[in-house]
């Protein structure tokens, strides 16, 4: 009864981690085209909200899920998919704590901008590309990292 306890929660923080991060970058993206600094400044305080609330806990959920499942499975630590969903997981999460430094500091910004009455300052701007720069490969190894897990062993038919 364990384990399929453990690939459900494991499952559970992959959709949580790659929907949480799909969602905040299109709400992101749609907030900051508005050109309205009230709902910039909602935004970055809902990315931010969102972030404690669903991608955190399921970047914590998911190692301690899979080094679980790989321990309850006894599988080597040497099996290609176990070592490229751990380095993917990595790769995403050093990418990922970079972009919430940015996404607070941002949040700061627009609410400072938003009670000065001033728009939007250019270092806002300039960290949101380098947001964009960090969160879409973050992304990208995250989905990539899911279909290492799912297809398993076939999936180096490909390398």
């Amino acid at each position: 009864m364990l384990i399929p306890i453990l690939k459900t929660l494991h499952v559970t923080g992959a959709l949580l981690f790659l929907g949480a991060g799909l969602m905040t970058a299109w709400y992101k993206f749609r907030a900051d085209r508005s050109g309205d600094v009230r709902i910039v400044v909602w935004c970055q305080q809902e990315i931010v909200r969102a972030d404690w609330i669903f991608t955190t806990p399921s970047a914590v959920i998911l190692p301690v899920t899979g080094i679980w499942l790989v321990y309850l499975y006894n599988l080597p630590w040497t099996t290609p998919w176990v070592l490229w969903g751990i380095g993917g997981f990595s790769m995403a999460g050093l990418l990922w704590l970079p972009a919430v430094r940015l996404q607070l500091h941002m949040r700061q910004l627009a609410e400072q901008a938003l009670a000065s009455g001033e728009p939007l300052p250019a270092e806002f701007h300039r960290m949101n590309r380098l947001w964009l720069a960090l969160g879409v490969p973050a992304f990208a190894i995250a989905a990539f990292t899911v279909w290492l897990m799912v297809a398993k062993g076939s999936a180096f038919a490909f390398f």
